[in-house]
């Protein structure tokens, strides 16, 4: 991290919180310091800060403030599959590697931009930056979203999500041999070490839990594994995987990216994203009330890779 400011601890500020400090010396409001360390942009002595940590005279503390983001996203017109459309929703199919909404980093190529040139009624419950985004999915994972096209249907489906009325089920390849019907169920929050990993064990954790609903084996190396979730965490199909030693395959963060891997699994070297989909989406219309159900097929890079694979391991069977 190349920081924007480097701020030596003075001796009268000597026992104070990080945060109170750097709002006397910095121009940013208490709350977007807040938000600067919880997001990973403040480091004390070369590590990770915490809000309410006393800083020390002398420490040396880095501070990287991010460019801002433009208040309001710009439409664009960028290919976006959309598999049902009515007054009050959108169920999309959104690809790999596109992120969900503007942040730092990424102020343009998101869903948001691609929905503001796709519906011209979203709602704006979610805020200029995300308007109509009931949930989210990873940027390296593909698959199904609904979006809320005016307010009461986002405050109806950000209901049914809270209650764990939503039907979610995922796709991944992971490492290992890991059996249908087994539950993790494991506390996730953010990693101390790392402000952008999610850890499962992490001081200050929320309840996650997720199944594993049907397994394909590929001998004892490989499963292509059906996950229901029945929370919605940051990263909980990885974070959960990846701590129970099996980590989806391809994905960099959590350990899913092996450098020797034997010939006949050649085929997992070719991807460049993590092999996991969003494949099923089931709830409940949030104005008329009918339940819905959507899926998606694996897009053709997961596809391919899952093909090559099953000819090698499996061809002689075939």
């Amino acid at each position: 991290m190349t920081p924007t400011h480097t701020i030596t601890v003075p001796s009268e500020s000597e026992g104070a919180r990080l945060d109170q400090f750097l709002v006397t010396v910095l121009p940013q409001s208490r709350s977007q310091i807040q938000r600067l360390i919880k997001d990973g942009h403040v480091m004390v002595a070369g590590r990770p800060a915490k809000a309410n940590q006393p800083v020390k005279a002398g420490q040396a503390v880095a501070v990287d403030v991010p460019a801002p983001v433009d208040a309001v996203p710009e439409p664009e017109a960028l290919p976006l599959p959309i598999l049902y459309q009515d007054r009050d929703i959108i169920v999309v199919d959104k690809p790999a590697g596109m992120v969900v909404h503007p942040a730092a980093g990424h102020t343009s190529g998101t869903l948001v931009n691609a929905l503001l040139h796709h519906v011209h009624d979203l709602s704006g419950i979610g805020g200029e930056k995300r308007p109509g985004i009931v949930h989210r999915l990873d940027r390296g994972t593909s698959g199904l979203m609904v979006v809320a096209k005016h307010d009461a249907a986002h405050e109806e489906l950000a209901r049914q999500f809270h209650d764990r009325e939503v039907e979610k089920e995922y796709i991944a390849l992971v490492w290992g041999e890991v059996m249908a019907g087994r539950r993790i169920d494991l506390p996730i929050g953010r990693d101390p070490g790392d402000r952008k990993k999610m850890s499962a064990r992490a001081r200050r954790s929320r309840e996650a839990v997720t199944r594993i609903t049907k397994a394909e084996h590929f001998g004892r190396t490989l499963t292509l594994a059906h996950l229901a979730i029945h929370t919605g965490r940051t990263h909980q199909i990885r974070v959960h995987l990846s701590a129970i030693g099996h980590p989806v395959v391809g994905d960099p963060v959590y350990g899913g990216v092996h450098r020797r891997v034997p010939g006949d699994l050649r085929a997992v070297t070719h991807l460049n994203r993590p092999f996991l989909h969003a494949a099923r989406l089931a709830f409940t219309h949030p104005v008329d009330g009918r339940r819905l159900e959507f899926e998606s097929p694996l897009p053709d890079d997961l596809q391919r890779v899952l093909d090559e694979l099953t000819e090698q391991i499996h061809g002689d069977r075939l």
